[in-house]
């Protein structure tokens, strides 16, 4: 043996690490992105429900017809998410129907009331969700503030 082999250095074995910097740059972007998308993405009513404690309603897979009465007492229909347009106390009734009869009579039918909606209005809404042959309906409400 001679004097070199003694000082021989110790090899480095490949370093396999994966650089994760680039990916958090990537997801910093994006979580950027859905913040200022988000909020652009929900449309809707403004409604001031009602607070109430009660049980989740079981929709078995099915989009329900959604039946809102604003605070200034006009009703709005919701078929599908993307759907929603005002309509009449007097063709409330032939809407409901049609729309059952497309989608299916057990649809589920739900009310979303204002919280400031005269008690008269709802009893109308209820009149005319009767006579478009709804026999059973829903009560959206919100939770309470105080409840977890």
């Amino acid at each position: 043996m001679s004097l070199q082999s003694s000082f021989r250095r110790p090899r480095k074995k490949p370093m396999a690490e994966m650089n994760v910097v680039p990916y958090i740059d990537v997801m910093l972007v994006l979580l950027v992105i859905f913040m200022i998308t988000a909020p652009m993405l929900t449309q809707g009513i403004e409604v001031d429900l009602p607070e109430a404690e009660a049980d989740a309603l079981s929709l078995k897979d099915q989009q329900p017809l959604i039946v809102t009465v604003k605070a200034d007492g006009s009703f709005w229909l919701q078929s599908d998410p993307k759907t929603r347009y005002p309509v009449s106390h007097q063709n409330l009734p032939s809407e409901i129907r049609a729309l059952r009869s497309a989608r299916g009579v057990d649809v589920p039918v739900l009310v979303n009331g204002d919280s400031h909606v005269d008690y008269g209005r709802v009893i109308e809404l209820m009149s005319s969700l009767q006579q478009g042959g709804v026999k059973q309906v829903g009560l959206l409400t919100e939770l309470p503030a105080n409840t977890p």
